[in-house]
């Protein structure tokens, strides 16, 4: 038998840890039963040997220990090493991370006997084949073990051997393994720790004994939450990191503002005694806040904070959704990584900013949105090079315990999946929380992924302090009522190490709540009988004036050249080449500019203007129904080309992504980067507008009211495909009547465009009102079949001039004022139908179209205008496509009764229904030409 063990090509050489102690098993069973093993294997042991390179040279640690073990000692280095792999993966389950103390430990597979082992075998395995780098006081195996079992099932457990990467899980496995990982702490840093939970206690103790009843969502039981977020602040300035956006539910959130946003003590008792708090504003304008006119409830309310080393803190305003913030405060997060002021692809640098987001344990394996977010993680539209999550575990659910509340072992499951490492912390230890912190930061900063922090405890009162839980959860709060806090362990703790006094201790918390108490008289001197009143700003109420959004010929055809004009070595799919390059034929007296043309050079001329563009949406570089082509792909080497990165004069960047298939997440995200970055002209669009089904969430706590909530301004564009062509009931509506039956107070605009030319200037109006106060959102129901019909497209001269008009009057109708009789309104494709029916007018001298194009806010006074041009009208009609109780009929009918006077207001369209559309397209067409009938019918 061939002995060659220096041969640089032996199969060994590569081998090490687990699978060396793999391989080393087969060699016994080759020695005892070759004819039991596969013939290949067989055949590398009698060419190479035993797996015991025993060349002083080239040995690597663990292979020169195995060169040190008896032939038949192979089996039980085995099972050592196996053992101290399922201390690594296993030793969570084991672990002292519960401070109720109240779930089973399982050691199962971390019992010597489960491997055949007895402490005398593990004391001649070699150190090195169970750690890479032990400390210098482990001596042999069983040692090695044991020092292995205090790291990982201690008060921090771990969880990464999900982790593909095998650098990452190394570097992991190395902190933990170093003794990196628990750095010791100097006296001055655990007193602060102790005067932060004094705090952190002592302001929950004050808020429930001064405002009794009072609702405050407390952090009482995971106090340390305030500790983690402290030190990770203190990091961050470190760092020089610019911007650290915090999204949280509204479980602990007063205290966050508090301690980690500095709002003061006073500031935050007005809120409770119901004082107008601004007046306690710290003068420095270190803490910045929004309000909103028809305001929020307090555990909603965010700030921002910047500290004495420059760093931003935002925590984000967030409704009672829970998770629903997570991807708005990732969008903010991306927007302040970007630098958006050079054309082509936004210059992005993920150490600028950081998103810590804080979860439920109920919430995070509950709720889709978190999964939606986790999958942002590494994608290029929508990655932020890591957030820090961390779930503020209560271990309960309102009243609802685990078993009733998830299927998985750990809260923390679902981010295993994305390969997102996870570490269990005892609440109840704030100098492991810290290690924690520092761990998850570098982990951030060197491998820019997320990473998770369980954080255990419980919750010292119910739901809310109004609840009684030992109503619905008798163990767990006879338990609770029994436990003392983490501050008083820790004061404890301190004293026993003569770090303080007893009395110290006890002195620093009578100190704090004295502070409180003065802040608290200082708030009651400012109270007055004066009765808040709701006024909408002005700039709100007033709402969009007409803004010149035209763009000089000369500038079009520059812009259209550069558009059709791509590197020589470029080959585009050569169909679409030839679709494209008919663009050039309205510049030349031939043809129409449809639907995505105008769109692409609105953008152009945004991006000249100087404000960034970020489109995003499924599908959305090529358009869903194949017509917008924003990204080319060259047809021999799939390299992308995105014309609108090669435009002259262009000031500012351009991105448009696909997207994940989702759309709560994805349109949160993009009203968290527009929130953040008000310059940018952001889009979302849905695939079929009844998408937004799913992001309804996001429409009525976000969009439709961050403005009156909080003061949060949106200029966020979303652009809904609609349109009644016989699909069915799921690709025919984008639900128009909700975001209608939602709008009030200037809150956005909703617009149903039957002209490119009014696409093309609405987004040019949307760019230019960006910065201004009275921005709002925009939602546009959007064409599909329309998008290259000719009725619908613009000439050159159409975007050279003018602005959008809210209204449109028929082409050749209405010519003939007191012949008219019947006045008919509509809005997108069915203004587009009722276009194609009367063609140029004749023989309709009785009836005029008008086209709504913007229904809220509801263009009344243009419309009062265009009426009173016929005296002789005895009707007012609104004609749509969608039945009854849906589209804009139900919105509009009150503002043109108001119009009507004593003129008759009617109604042409479908019946009520319950579903949107019918799913057959021969009922289709039959409905809606009777429609047509009936609304041309004198």
């Amino acid at each position: 038998m061939s002995s060659n063990y220096s041969d640089a090509k032996s199969p060994w050489n590569s081998i090490t840890g687990p699978n060396l102690g793999y391989v080393m098993e087969m060699y016994d069973l080759y020695q005892e039963s070759p004819e039991l093993l596969d013939p290949e294997f067989a055949e590398l042991f009698r060419q190479y040997g035993p797996p015991i390179d025993v060349t002083p040279r080239a040995a690597a640690p663990a292979q020169t220990a195995a060169a040190g073990v008896e032939t038949n000692k192979f089996g039980k280095v085995l099972a050592a090493i196996q053992l101290a792999e399922a201390i690594r993966a296993h030793g969570h389950l084991a672990s002292d991370i519960y401070p109720l103390k109240d779930q089973p430990k399982d050691t199962s597979r971390l019992e010597l006997s489960a491997y055949g082992l007895t402490e005398q075998d593990l004391k001649e395995v070699p150190v090195s084949l169970l750690l890479s780098e032990a400390p210098a006081n482990i001596t042999n195996g069983l040692e090695a073990i044991s020092y292995l079992k205090s790291l990982y099932t201690d008060k921090v457990a771990f969880e990464f051997s999900h982790i593909v990467q095998l650098q990452e899980r190394n570097w992991i496995q190395e902190k933990i393994e170093s003794g990196e990982f628990k750095p010791s702490l100097d006296a001055d840093k655990k007193k602060e720790i102790l005067d932060l939970l004094t705090r952190v206690e002592g302001f929950e103790k004050f808020l429930h004994r001064t405002f009794v009843g009072q609702k405050r969502f407390s952090i009482e039981g995971v106090d340390t939450l305030v500790v983690l977020m402290d030190e990770l602040v203190r990091l961050s300035e470190t760092k020089g990191t610019e911007k650290i956006m915090i999204g949280m539910a509204h479980r602990g959130r007063l205290n966050v503002l508090t301690h980690i946003l500095h709002k003061p003590y006073d500031m935050m008792f007005a809120g409770f005694a119901h004082v107008p708090d601004e007046t306690f504003l710290p003068e420095d304008n270190s803490v910045q806040i929004t309000k909103g006119w028809f305001g929020d409830v307090k555990y909603h309310m965010g700030a921002a904070y910047t500290s004495p080393k420059g760093t931003n803190i935002k925590l984000a305003y967030n409704p009672s959704h829970l998770e629903i913030v997570s991807p708005v405060v990732a969008g903010q997060t991306r927007a302040a990584q970007e630098m958006t002021d050079a054309a082509g692809v936004a210059a992005m640098d993920p150490k600028k900013a950081y998103a810590i987001l804080v979860h439920g344990d109920a919430a995070f394996p509950g709720q889709g949105v978190v999964t939606e977010t986790l999958n942002y993680s590494r994608i290029r539209g929508f990655q932020t090079g890591g957030s820090i999550h961390v779930i503020a575990n209560n271990l309960i659910g309102f009243t609802t315990e685990q078993y009733d509340s998830r299927s998985t072992h750990y809260s923390s499951d679902p981010a295993k999946g994305f390969e997102v490492p996870v570490i269990h912390v005892n609440g109840d230890d704030p100098e492991a929380v810290v290690a924690v912190a520092r761990f998850a930061f570098e982990y951030r900063e060197k491998f820019g992924k997320d990473i998770l922090i369980d954080l255990i405890g419980y919750r010292r009162y119910g739901h809310n302090e109004m609840d009684e839980p030992l109503v619905t959860n008798p163990l767990m709060y006879h338990g609770i009522h029994q436990h003392p806090t983490v501050r008083e362990l820790y004061g404890k703790q301190l004293a026993s190490e003569q770090v303080l006094s007893e009395e110290q201790v006890k002195e620093l918390d009578a100190e704090t709540q004295k502070e409180m108490q003065a802040a608290y008289d200082k708030v009651k001197e400012n109270k007055s009988d004066d009765k808040h009143e709701i006024t909408i700003p002005e700039a709100v109420q007033n709402g969009y004036p007409e803004v010149p959004t035209g763009v000089d010929k000369d500038v079009l055809v520059k812009l259209n050249e550069d558009l059709l004009t791509w590197p020589s070595d470029f080959s585009a799919f050569g169909k679409l080449a030839r679709i494209l390059k008919r663009r050039e034929d309205p510049f030349n007296g031939k043809g129409k500019i449809d639907w995505a043309h105008a769109e692409t050079l609105a953008f152009g001329a945004i991006l000249q203007d100087g404000n960034p563009i970020r489109l995003t949406g499924q599908d959305a570089q090529r358009g869903t129904f194949a017509h917008r082509h924003l990204v080319l792909h060259d047809e021999k080497t799939g390299e992308e080309l995105v014309p609108l990165h090669h435009i002259s004069d262009a000031k500012a960047s351009f991105v448009v992504y696909n997207s994940p298939l989702t759309e709560s997440a994805v349109l949160g995200f993009e009203y968290g980067y527009n929130v953040e970055n008000n310059k940018a002209l952001v889009i979302w669009e849905a695939q079929y507008g009844d998408f937004a089904n799913m992001a309804q969430m996001m429409f009525d706590q976000f969009i439709s009211a961050g403005r009156s909530k909080w003061g949060q301004k949106s200029g966020l564009v979303m652009l809904l495909p609609h349109g009644f062509e016989g699909q069915g009931p799921e690709h025919s509506s984008a639900r128009l009547e909700r975001h209608l039956q939602m709008a009030a107070e200037n809150n956005w605009t909703v617009a149903n465009l039957s002209s490119a030319a009014n696409y093309f200037h609405i987004l040019r109006r949307q760019a230019k009102m960006l910065e201004e106060e009275s921005i709002r959102p925009l939602i546009i129901v959007s064409p599909k079949s329309l998008l290259r019909h000719p009725l619908v497209g613009a000439d050159v001269e159409d975007l050279t001039q003018g602005h959008f008009q809210t209204v449109l009057e028929q082409p050749g109708m209405g010519t003939k004022e007191k012949k008219v009789e019947r006045i008919l309104f509509a809005s997108g494709k069915m203004a587009i139908d009722l276009a194609e029916r009367v063609k140029d007018g004749k023989g309709f001298d009785w009836a005029h179209i008008v086209r709504v194009e913007q229904l809220y806010p509801f263009p009344t006074e243009k419309i009062q205008a265009i009426v009173d041009r016929y005296p002789n009208a005895k009707e007012l009609a609104w004609v749509q496509e969608e039945p009854q109780n849906m589209g804009s009929w139900t919105f509009a009918e009150p503002y043109l009764r108001e119009i009507a006077g004593d003129k008759d207001v009617a109604y042409y369209g479908r019946v009520k229904r319950s579903s949107p559309a019918e799913g057959d397209g021969e009922s289709h067409k039959v409905e809606q030409a009777r429609i047509l009938d009936a609304a041309l019918t004198k």
